[in-house]
């Protein structure tokens, strides 16, 4: 299968920042790669890269077969991006946002129109096209923005974070939009800090973590990696946590985790339904009430705090390399 992105050990410095630190990656063509990662791992500085907005201090891109660094002009004309804030003309109509896009393009005035029309109608914001965009809900902005990128049926898309801020079913509707396109042939490469996101969209996870690629696999795959079920239990106060910890020691195959905020403990056992019945019969033993408690596979939230020894949404930072 030939890859439709390309980046070999890529190297962005912010001063002493590193934002890309050798960074490779491969995205074989009609397919959908999260880039997963918290705050300031590099994903967006990626992404900046691959779309020709930032010039890396070293290493190689390729995009549809074009060279990020050689040719970005052409290569602009090949792809479509949506950034995590809708780029959108609050003082124009979704109509003219669209028609202007196209025209930047250099589609002319009647294939402009035409191609704002078909994205309206696809994008289910028909009714609203002739409405200022300050007019439009949240979501109704990110599916604008998301048109737009799409005004020059570009062969390769990239979606830096596409459903941060919106609600629930907001983030649905926008799942299934992108989940057309890839059925379409578009090939996408998606930065996410929603496990779930990458989870339903993804053919292939790249976890990013200080600027490198430190895992990559499909979910289950990288699920697999982790290994083992985990006990997850709720339990009536904050200082049984620790009780608990103690409790169930001899049972973890891995290391106990603790969610204070939610009264929540974790445990990576190997066996699992043997090692539920020994949980519930020896937190008992120590009086410890048990609110909730169940047995599940890990998650890719398992996966990261494995891998990078924090959580995926953890980690917070200011001004422009916040993204990175």
């Amino acid at each position: 299968m030939v890859d439709a992105i390309i980046a070999e050990g890529l190297v962005k410095k912010y001063g002493r920042l590193v934002a890309l630190d050798g960074l490779d990656l491969r995205v074989p063509e009609g397919t959908v790669t999260a880039l997963l990662g918290p705050n300031g791992a590099g994903k967006t500085t990626t992404v900046r890269v691959f779309t020709t907005l930032l010039t890396p201090d070293s290493g190689r891109a390729t995009v549809a077969g074009i060279d990020v660094l050689r040719e970005p002009r052409r290569l602009r004309a090949r792809i479509g991006a949506s950034g995590q804030y809708a780029a959108v003309d609050e003082y124009l109509t979704g109509f003219e946002n669209l028609e202007m896009v196209g025209r930047l393009y250099h589609l002319g005035v009647a294939r402009s129109k035409q191609r704002a029309r078909e994205l309206l109608e696809r994008f289910d914001l028909a009714d609203a096209a002739d409405r200022p965009v300050k007019g439009y809900s949240g979501g109704m902005r990110r599916r604008l923005d998301l048109a737009g990128a799409l005004v020059a049926n570009p062969p390769v898309l990239f979606l830096d974070e596409p459903t941060t801020g919106l609600d629930p079913r907001a983030r649905l509707d926008l799942w299934d939009v992108i989940e057309e396109l890839v059925a379409a042939g578009t090939t996408l490469l998606l930065t996410t800090q929603y496990m779930e996101e990458a989870d339903r969209l993804a053919d292939a996870i790249a976890v990013i973590d200080h600027g490198t690629v430190i895992a990559r696999g499909t979910a289950d795959e990288l699920k697999t990696m982790v290994g083992g079920d985990r006990i997850e239990l709720t339990v009536d106060h904050v200082g049984s946590l620790e009780i608990a910890r103690d409790a169930l020691a001899e049972l973890a195959v891995g290391e106990i985790h603790l969610e204070p905020g939610l009264r929540r403990v974790t445990v990576p056992v190997s066996d699992g339904s043997q090692a539920l019945v020994d949980a519930i019969g020896r937190l008992g033993a120590r009086e410890v009430k048990i609110h909730d408690v169940g047995l599940r596979r890990p998650s890719l939230d398992d996966v990261f705090l494995t891998l990078t020894g924090h959580e995926a949404r953890e980690r917070t930072t200011t001004g422009e390399q916040e993204d990175a």
